[in-house]
């Protein structure tokens, strides 16, 4: 099981209880991406995400270069301007591609294509060859200033200033004026991130993978896998050697809707809980009868 960070989780989280009577391991890693390189071999912040995940939704990856240009929230205050969200703002089809016809003769001028494959994530098709600058994972920026994060030097002065006009034109954009008067986040910028271009067949220990995320999941098609959507019944089905992702979920979530499917789950299997903050342990069965044990060790 992939969770959120331990420093989430409240002392009387039923998790704690679990931790008390598992074995500890060495720690894994830290963070989204570099956690999907304990699964995926070869994983790491250079992940060409745009295609691998373009591929997966539309299947037209291969012969180009991909990058991810999501749908995204910036607010400025005093020390800059922070990035607040990036992707899940609540878009339909039909907003996301009102916002995006403002800015295809944009892209198309700077010779990219933009594509719409679901309302949280843009795709832009980049001619094979393009050479790209480093662009920083939304994990790596999320709260903090843009300037810190925006592609450096010289060869990322064109993106910078392409990024400018594209704010330019959303905050213009009628829609954003609807949105908050309906109490929802503009979507005021766009976040470049993961570009590459498709890489050949992934390898894993896993057997499949339960999750929401859509990396995960494309991923785990590009490594030949199971992948299943989070549902209670996906969740109660897992086995040996499956991946199930709730780190993204709030703990509290956790505690009142998955637990008891979690719960049986455990008293079957034995099972690594890995959490995003890197920590690992290992729960088996017979581990409930560790009753000395207290919870919160």
């Amino acid at each position: 099981m992939w969770l959120p960070a331990l420093a989430h989780v409240e002392p009387d989280h039923p998790l704690r209880e679990w931790l008390a009577r598992a074995d500890r391991l060495t720690d894994g890693h830290a963070g989204y991406l570099a956690g999907l390189g304990d699964y995926f071999h070869g994983i790491d912040a250079d992940l060409p995400a745009a295609a691998i995940t373009r591929e997966f939704l539309v299947g037209d990856a291969a012969d180009a270069i991909w990058l991810s240009a999501d749908p995204a929230w910036v607010q400025p205050d005093m020390n800059g301007v922070r990035l607040l969200a990036c992707g899940q703002l609540q878009l339909s089809m039909d907003e996301a591609q009102a916002l995006a016809e403002p800015l295809k003769p944009v892209f198309d001028e700077a010779g990219l294509h933009l594509e719409i494959s679901t309302p949280d994530r843009w795709h832009l098709k980049l001619p094979a060859g393009t050479t790209l600058p480093s662009f920083a994972a939304p994990e790596q920026a999320l709260g903090e200033d843009l300037s810190q994060h925006l592609p450096p030097g010289a060869e990322g002065r064109r993106w910078r200033v392409l990024l400018n006009e594209i704010q330019v034109l959303l905050h213009q954009h009628p829609l954003n004026a609807q949105r908050r008067a309906r109490g929802l986040a503009p979507v005021n910028s766009l976040w470049l991130w993961g570009g590459g271009s498709l890489p050949g067949s992934l390898k894993s220990p896993l057997h499949g993978v339960v999750s929401d995320d859509l990396l995960l999941r494309a991923l785990a098609s590009r490594a030949d896998m199971a992948q299943h959507p989070r549902t209670p019944e996906s969740v109660a089905a897992a086995t040996s050697g499956w991946l199930i992702d709730l780190q993204d979920l709030p703990p509290g979530e956790i505690a009142s809707r998955w637990w008891p499917t979690l719960q049986p789950l455990l008293d079957r299997h034995s099972v690594v809980l890995h959490f995003a903050s890197a920590e690992r342990w290992r729960r088996k069965p017979w581990h409930r009868w560790r009753i000395w044990r207290g919870a919160g060790r």
